[in-house]
């Protein structure tokens, strides 16, 4: 396992100090540049320099997010492992540059871009977001990335766009657990064009404001807050518009278990176990871990719900 050098990781305490400063300083026009600590963030994209300024928003809600070591050490990332410290052992063997991304199917500009040509166009934010696991445990994470909307919309979808799909990279050398039959490789998972264009979808590089790390889903993976988890994909390299759904990996895998849509909804229970409630991740003891009342859409129905007026969320689920 590569060990983190210390000067690597931001102090959260320091961390949560500074984006209350960013916060305040943004509509000055003051950028995170002005600390000393982000280079290391630019450093993470070859090339650089595409990360010197960070913007804060107000999407964190009042959240205060889990530790560093707690969001890069429980993971689930099969490519790397079914237990929940594999990742952080064996990711090590990801080479997260260069990237390439390809953009295809229904839509104008088609092509194969550099990961820093693909960020390099828009704003990058810092949204705090809550993670809800399928398998009933949650954390909040400080990503830092890009609005989803506005990297789709540069690719300008046609109208017989309903759907984007996503793949992560498939390469049994990088990803050694690839070369198992514990899914049915490359990952793929898919949205409604109407939620890739919601506010909330994020395509996240980093999180505490460095670059994320291999096990986290580097360089580039979705992120969708009122979705269960298994639903942001990791590792990006295909982007694709396409007029029908999509068979997402887990869909195929056990359609009784999991459905296209996956959205957090404490009132359908899994097969195998309740919805209603979900340990929070490092919190209480080993014996009594915290647990809190899982909300509908992870608590963004004020923001999504709209997404599904008319749509039974108990069949298609």
């Amino acid at each position: 396992m590569k060990k983190i050098p210390e000067y690597c990781v931001t102090n959260e305490a320091d961390y949560l100090n500074r984006r209350t400063f960013i916060k305040k300083s943004v509509g000055l026009g003051v950028g995170l540049a002005a600390f000393g600590s982000l280079p290391s963030l630019a450093e993470g994209v070859q090339g650089g320099g595409l990360f010197d300024k960070i913007v804060a928003t107000d999407y964190g809600k009042g959240l205060v997010p889990h530790t560093y070591k707690e969001i890069s050490n429980y993971n689930n990332f099969y490519e790397f492992g079914t237990g929940k410290r594999d990742p952080a052992k064996n990711a090590h063997t990801l080479k997260p540059k260069p990237w390439h991304i390809e953009v295809s199917g229904e839509c104008v500009k088609r092509g194969v871009y550099d990961l820093e040509d693909f960020i390099a166009p828009y704003q990058l934010q810092e949204r705090i977001y809550r993670f809800r696991c399928v398998e009933a445990w949650s954390m909040v994470i400080p990503w830092v990335g890009v609005s989803l909307a506005s990297v789709l919309k540069t690719f300008q979808p046609t109208s017989k766009a309903k759907y984007v799909v996503f793949k992560t990279l498939l390469d049994k050398t990088q990803m050694p657990w690839q070369k198992r039959p514990t899914l049915d490789w490359p990952y793929t998972e898919g949205l409604t064009i109407a939620e890739a264009m919601n506010p909330l979808s994020f395509l996240a590089v980093g999180l505490y404001g460095k670059t994320l790390p291999n096990q986290n889903g580097a360089p580039l993976r979705l992120v969708v807050p009122w979705k269960y988890g298994f639903k942001n994909i990791k590792s990006i390299v295909s982007i694709h518009f396409q007029e029908t759904a999509p068979i997402n990996t887990w869909q195929d895998q056990a359609a009784s278990e999991y459905g296209f849509y996956a959205n957090v909804n404490p009132n359908v229970d899994h097969p195998r176990w309740s919805q209603a409630r979900e340990r929070v991740i490092g919190r209480g003891s080993f014996f009594s871990p915290e647990k809190r009342k899982t909300e509908m859409f992870n608590g963004y129905g004020d923001e999504v719900a709209h997404l599904y007026t008319g749509l039974d969320l108990t069949k298609n689920f």
